[in-house]
């Protein structure tokens, strides 16, 4: 199984959890807005470390905060009843379909 199945499968049993038990349990437990929350910090700290590492050429805290980045990314879309495997759907998708032109039918539908 692929880390991102395994990790699908945690996070969804999480959700059963009691607060105590995990962090993430803790953070389904404390609702959508500290997840958000979570997403922006780790974001931002993501920028950051590519900001760092373009500077410095040192790659590891930009891998670490991508990390944690798509960590919370992940924990947001099993709160939303969502999962990797969807996200990866939609990748697949776009795959064979240029860029621009996915850019545009997205602006044609208004988004």
């Amino acid at each position: 199984m692929d880390t991102l199945a395994q990790l699908d499968q945690v996070l969804e049993a999480r959700k059963q959890a009691a607060a105590d038990s995990s962090y993430v349990a803790s953070l389904y437990a404390k609702g959508l807005n500290k997840i958000l929350e979570k997403v922006g910090e780790e974001a931002t700290e993501t920028i950051l470390a590519a900001k760092d590492a373009a500077v410095s050429g040192e790659q590891q805290d930009l891998i670490y905060e991508t990390a944690d980045l798509w960590f919370h990314t992940l924990v947001m879309l099993h709160h939303q009843g969502l999962s990797s495997e969807q996200v990866l759907q939609e990748l697949a998708r776009r795959f064979n379909l240029s860029g621009l032109v996915e850019k545009a039918n997205r602006q044609d539908k208004g988004e």
